[in-house]
């Protein structure tokens, strides 16, 4: 079932990408504004703007710049930039990490903070403390992230001072890295130092991305475990004398987390997309900062890289969802 399963998401996952790309490179070509007019020095003959245009595969018609692209891309090879003068796949890799760190920490806050929330809410049903429980969750819900981001910039940035504002570490800090997952590693390597100065400055950002997806999970898995503390199996075990946290964690939460963690999956996803504002708030150099640069420069090779990598994370995404969901639930193996 599950080597099923992946096979037929890796099929699906291909015409997507293929969909994403042709609508991204036709999007980008109707667009208006030359992206060669911003590489032109004052006084460039018309000569050296045709050689321009001509290395970027610009003087071609649209089937062969698709084509062309297409064929760099089966090749590894996503073209250069024309704002940062590099190859698209190493910028889009050593931003990629920072990114990944940041929503993978977001990830775990909300999931913690919503699960925490949902069954706090469930022990306290019908009583004043789920009201209150409630109307909170919807305020935060109502707030999106980069406003949460602004305000933490304020408070926290600001009134009080006590996170870093900006960037992903102190570049004054004594650190070597090897690789670009600069909290992962410092961790794994014993450097707690930077560890913390890492988490540091991920904090505002994380606390942004994190409270609406934490809202959000919050709310449904709130409403599946009141739903599942009236099935018989639940009602046995409190005949039994279990207690009620013992009948939330232990009978309720295993058979109703099945929707929520569908709904996870889904807004994990716009997790990612969310990082674009809330990176460049707090200048964060990941891919979503990168993202603003590619379309303020009209940067149109890195930008059909993004768009891709975009992508191809939401499928990523949307596999692993539906793989864990399987594996959490054994009647979906014989689906």
């Amino acid at each position: 079932m599950i080597a099923r399963l992946v096979l037929h998401r890796a099929g699906l996952a291909v015409a997507t990408l293929f969909g994403v790309a042709v609508v991204v490179f036709l999007l980008l070509r109707v667009a208006p504004g030359d992206p060669i007019a911003m590489m032109i020095a004052p006084g460039a003959s018309p000569e050296d703007i045709q050689r321009l245009r001509a290395a970027y595969g610009l003087d071609r018609s649209l089937i062969e710049q698709f084509g062309l692209w297409l064929g760099a891309i089966a090749q590894g090879d996503f073209g250069t930039s024309i704002s940062l003068r590099v190859g698209v796949g190493g910028a889009l890799l050593s931003r990629l990490p920072a990114t990944l760190e940041l929503c993978v920490a977001a990830l775990a806050f909300a999931v913690l903070l919503g699960g925490g929330v949902a069954v706090l809410g469930t022990l306290l049903a019908r009583k004043t403390g789920e009201a209150v429980i409630d109307a909170v969750n919807g305020l935060v819900l109502a707030v999106p992230d980069f406003i949460w981001a602004l305000a933490f910039v304020i408070l926290l940035g600001v009134v009080y001072p006590i996170l870093p504002l900006s960037g992903r570490i102190d570049p004054t800090l004594p650190a070597d890295f090897s690789t670009r997952f600069y909290l992962l590693e410092s961790l794994v390597t014993g450097q707690w130092r930077v560890a913390r100065d890492v988490l540091a400055h991920m904090a505002m950002p994380v606390l942004a991305l994190g409270l609406p997806l934490a809202a959000v999970i919050a709310r449904v898995l709130k409403a599946s475990l009141n739903e599942a503390m009236l099935q018989d199996y639940v009602l046995l075990a409190r005949i039994r004398g279990r207690s009620p946290l013992g009948l939330v964690l232990g009978e309720a939460l295993r058979n109703a987390a099945g929707p929520a963690l569908a709904l996870t999956g889904v807004q994990f996803t716009f997790l990612i997309g969310g990082t674009v504002i809330v990176e460049r708030i707090f200048s964060y150099p990941g891919i979503g900062n990168l993202a603003i640069d590619a379309v303020i420069n009209r940067d149109l090779p890195l930008i059909q890289g993004l768009v891709l990598l975009f992508g191809l994370l939401f499928i990523l995404v949307n596999i692993a969802v539906d793989l864990l969901a399987v594996a959490l639930n054994p009647r979906l193996r014989h689906g």
